[in-house]
């Protein structure tokens, strides 16, 4: 089974700022593209996603988690991740500094994915570190104690 930290792997970028939710959503989508887990019409969905449905995929504050349906856009389940240094701000003054954005190619193949996520998520002191670190590994080291 593929681990949160193997679907992380060379998908995690720092930024110090980003001008619009919208770009922090492309931004951390790049990675997949890259790599061709996505198209660009995913990144085009997860916006209008959040434009027609508001900021749900904040999930907890700080962290968003951009999806969309698989509608032709996502090629392989991916997952990127984008920490930014100064928090971008999405609709109903939401401010959020971690972005995780999840490609699924079927409805199941994501929730072990989500499943795993949610158990770091709402593990405060995993929360703390993931807030804290500055680079990849220390990312994939504090994802790899949890999984």
């Amino acid at each position: 089974m593929n681990m949160l930290s193997d679907h992380l792997k060379n998908n995690i970028r720092f930024l110090d700022e980003v001008d619009s939710w919208e770009d922090s959503i492309k931004l951390a989508a790049e990675p997949l593209l890259h790599n061709g887990c996505i198209t660009p019409k995913y990144i085009d969905d997860m916006i209008r996603n959040v434009n027609v449905n508001g900021p749900y995929i904040v999930i907890v504050p700080g962290i968003a988690m951009p999806h969309a349906k698989n509608e032709d856009g996502v090629i392989n389940t991916g997952l990127s991740l984008l920490k930014l240094k100064n928090p971008v701000l999405f609709p109903e003054g939401k401010k959020v500094n971690i972005l995780i954005v999840l490609a699924a190619e079927d409805s199941t193949g994501h929730l072990d994915l989500i499943s795993d996520l949610s158990s770091i998520l709402i593990d405060e002191d995993v929360m703390d570190q993931f807030k804290n670190c500055g680079n990849e590994e220390e990312f994939i080291q504090i994802i790899k104690m949890v999984e």
